[in-house]
């Protein structure tokens, strides 16, 4: 099972961001909306070796709260439609993966301005 979750620095510095931008008042409220932003995504995320370079770390708990049996369900769901392996190293690699793609797309989005625009932006990517 996903233990701890570690992000770069990269991350982290978007993260900041994005808190401020949107009013959230926890990191792990953004990364949830992010790691479901990237599943939505048709495409698997890019493999990559990225850093755990910063001091940002959550516990599983933390970033699913009560919901965290439904995000596993969805990260295993995508992990098999990507013909992965479902056990705990790929699990874990992939949930770090799609989290920093969603992370990354949403900071990189300009039009994201407060909370109003990220309801819009995930709302539309649903219909």
């Amino acid at each position: 099972m996903i233990d701890q979750i570690r992000l770069s620095q990269q991350a982290k510095d978007q993260l900041t961001q994005l808190k401020r931008k949107t009013k959230l008042t926890h990191f792990n409220e953004i990364c949830r909306w992010a790691f479901c932003l990237s599943l939505a995504e048709v495409s698997a995320p890019s493999v990559k070796n990225l850093r755990s370079d910063s001091p940002l770390e959550m516990s599983w708990r933390v970033f699913g709260g009560k919901y965290q049996d439904i995000y596993l369900a969805l990260l295993k769901q995508r992990c098999f439609n990507d013909s992965l392996a479902l056990d705990p190293e790929t699990l874990a690699e992939q949930l770090k993966l799609h989290l920093h793609r969603g992370i990354g797309y949403l900071a990189a989005d300009i039009e994201l301005k407060n909370i109003s625009h990220l309801l819009k932006k995930i709302s539309a990517g649903c219909n």
